[in-house]
């Protein structure tokens, strides 16, 4: 992640008051830029292949994280071991407050086209082994409607352990950043993508289940290793999720802000799946539908890959 803030430690408060989703039991920042509290974003995750972190992602319900498709789209197998490291804030210093789930099912949205950067449906579900118990450190976000709108210009936050500038990985303790970005218009993003095409993305690349954020002249982004990473902004004081890091040009370069997958446009579809899957279902393939292209059938095709995996030891267990 490019150009952010450190989040600083603070005491330990206790768990006893959780009030609902998107709302941090530590107070979430000041006004002004500060650097915030351990614990301001305790939906934050962090997605482990192999024992190794290789995406962000957010915790929106017991049992249930939202990340980006293309961090797994690859790499889906029995030679792959997946893990959600929860409640993190250091990574090279677990501290008592994290927690590793196994991972049960990936499901990767069917729109998501051949790992392609700029591809539509670039959004994923990762269903838990076991419900995790909520406490100061481990709290979900709030989801939007899918006619959720989040005001343009609106000043929202992304966080994660990406690199600080590009092919610079974030130094050690490895302390998780944030970075306070407003929401750019999927017209105003394209305008600047298109004033400097890049081949590979085509004209007008900023698709419709897409939202931008950042500054026109760069200088603050998300960055690679942020990738399933939350955008997050205050709807009505409590914290709603508007967007999935996804991809971009370089990172923080300017007229190439940060692209995300907007929640909204996936709100139906990330009910539908956790409503499917069920407590007590052991994953599997799921069937239905025949392939027609219509988004009622796209819904019921989702690829799902279930892992049985092992205890990640981490000094947590």
């Amino acid at each position: 992640m490019a150009v952010l803030q450190t989040i600083t430690a603070s005491p330990r408060i206790s768990s006893s008051s959780f009030t609902g989703c998107g709302k941090p039991i530590n107070s979430p920042r000041i006004v002004g830029g500060q650097p915030a509290s351990n614990g301001s974003w305790p939906w934050q995750v962090s997605i482990l292949r192999n024992l190794y972190p290789i995406c962000g992602g957010s915790l929106i319900a017991e049992q249930w994280v939202l990340s980006a498709a293309h961090c797994f789209y690859k790499n889906m197998g029995s030679m792959f071991q997946y893990n959600v490291l929860l409640g993190a804030y250091q990574l090279s210093h677990v501290s008592d407050n994290a927690v590793i789930s196994d991972v049960e099912q990936i499901i990767l949205h069917p729109d998501y086209y051949n790992g392609l950067s700029g591809s539509s449906g670039d959004i994923a579900l990762i269903k838990l082994k076991s419900p995790v118990k909520f406490t100061n450190y481990i709290l979900p976000i709030c989801l939007p409607e899918s006619s959720t709108q989040f005001p343009l210009n609106e000043s929202c936050w992304v966080t994660g352990w990406g690199n600080i500038q590009y092919g610079v990985p974030l130094p050690d303790p490895r302390t998780l950043q944030e970075v306070k970005v407003p929401l750019i218009s999927r017209e105003d993003c394209n305008i600047l993508y298109n004033s400097h095409p890049e081949p590979s993305l085509g004209w007008d690349p900023i698709k419709q289940d897409m939202i931008c954020a950042g500054y026109p002249e760069g200088g603050k982004d998300s960055c690679q290793g942020d990738s399933g990473g939350p955008l997050v902004c205050q709807l009505e004081g409590v914290w709603t999720q508007a967007g999935v890091v996804s991809w971009g040009v370089g990172c923080a370069k300017s007229n190439y802000p940060g692209v995300y997958i907007l929640v909204p446009s996936y709100a139906n579809w990330i009910q539908d799946k956790m409503g499917m899957s069920g407590g007590n279902e052991s994953g599997g393939n799921e069937s239905g539908g025949n392939g027609s292209g219509g988004k009622s059938d796209q819904l019921h095709n989702a690829l799902v890959v279930t892992f049985t995996l092992v205890s990640l030891l981490l000094g947590l267990l």
